[in-house]
């Protein structure tokens, strides 16, 4: 056996209680294998409903390889996944077209439907961008927003495809909306919502960020050296609860989103757009950030906005994202003022 089957071997063994939990709940969408902490750096494997979605980041998987695992998982779930692989070690997700075996079969690139928590996503095995439509290390932080969204105003910010949005509608939130600055993840936003048609109807705002928080937040748009292009007209006001899940970075005629250099420009007006009893759920991608570091900077920009913090918890990913320094890239705080 090789290394890379007795690795992934491991890592279905130590998931057995969690994909039985997972099942129970309602959840087809989880990690399998975390390659650069079970054995093999720069290496995904994710099933997504009927989908089973093989990432390599470092170099390409070879063909008997892919094949044997494809086997080895399906053989484990008693299923018959549609494999999809995605070579993105040269960049852009280069797939070998001659050969089947990595360009994937018609029916396993079709649109499909996976499931978390009893709600319904858009699944597609490759599309237009790079990352996956649902990023499954959120699934707890969007589980505990399901619990605790009834009859709140739900702000959720970066939204990418409205996962958390859903989320919210399913809780029994009163008000859900969705800002992102890409049409099309909100296209996709919508697709979710129109999969789940018994919920109530979320809203959908395409706007940079800082455009967006500024405005809610009662703060002024810096003005810059060239003209602002256009953006959506938003009145002050504030929010029960609010996520914010920034990228690590993007630059924008607005303002520059840098998690390792200047959280707190994000973070403020987010503090300031959050009613005075309300949550903030902030979250923080960069592995190079350590959680005890970025969690005294949140809560030093919170009391200088003049919003303290009253009580906070660190949500951290489910074990199917295991971190051997317990120091896990995705880091999320829920703070409640």
């Amino acid at each position: 056996m090789s290394s890379l089957n007795q690795a992934l071997r491991a890592a279905l063994d130590n998931r057995h209680d969690l994909l039985a939990e997972l099942h129970a709940q309602g959840t087809d969408c989880y990690r399998l294998f975390h390659g650069s902490q079970e054995g093999a750096g720069g290496l995904t494997i994710d099933r997504y409903g009927p989908q089973l979605l093989v990432q390599s980041f470092h170099q390409r998987l070879e063909r008997d390889d892919l094949l044997q695992l494809h086997e080895a998982i399906n053989r484990h779930l008693g299923l018959d996944l549609l494999l999809v692989y995605n070579d993105r070690s040269q960049g852009n997700s280069r797939i070998d077209r001659e050969d089947t075996v990595y360009r994937a079969e018609d029916a396993a690139l079709e649109d499909t439907v996976g499931h978390e928590w009893g709600l319904k996503y858009r699944v597609r095995g490759r599309h237009a961008g790079q990352d996956p439509l649902l990023f499954l290390d959120l699934r707890n932080a969007r589980g505990w927003v399901k619990q605790h969204s009834a009859g709140k105003s739900v702000l959720n910010l970066f939204s990418y495809t409205c996962g958390v949005g859903l989320s919210a509608a399913a809780g029994g939130a009163s008000e859900v909306c969705n800002l992102d600055f890409a049409e099309g993840n909100l296209a996709v936003g919508r697709e979710n919502g129109l999969l789940n048609p018994e919920l109530p109807k979320m809203k959908f705002v395409q706007s940079d960020y800082f455009a967006a928080i500024r405005q809610l937040a009662g703060l002024p748009i810096i003005q810059r050296r060239h003209k602002l292009p256009a953006y959506p007209r938003m009145d002050q006001r504030e929010y029960d609860l609010v996520l914010l899940d920034p990228p690590a970075w993007a630059k924008s005629a607005f303002g520059t989103v840098d998690l390792l250099r200047d959280y707190q420009s994000l973070l403020k007006p987010a503090v300031l757009t959050t009613a005075p009893d309300g949550v903030l759920i902030c979250c923080n991608n960069l592995a190079k950030v350590s959680m005890d570091d970025w969690r005294e900077q949140v809560l030093r920009c919170a009391e200088k906005a003049g919003r303290p913090v009253r009580d906070w918890q660190v949500m951290s990913p489910a074990s199917d994202f295991p971190s051997l320094d317990q120091q896990p890239p995705l880091k999320t705080l829920i703070l409640q003022f």
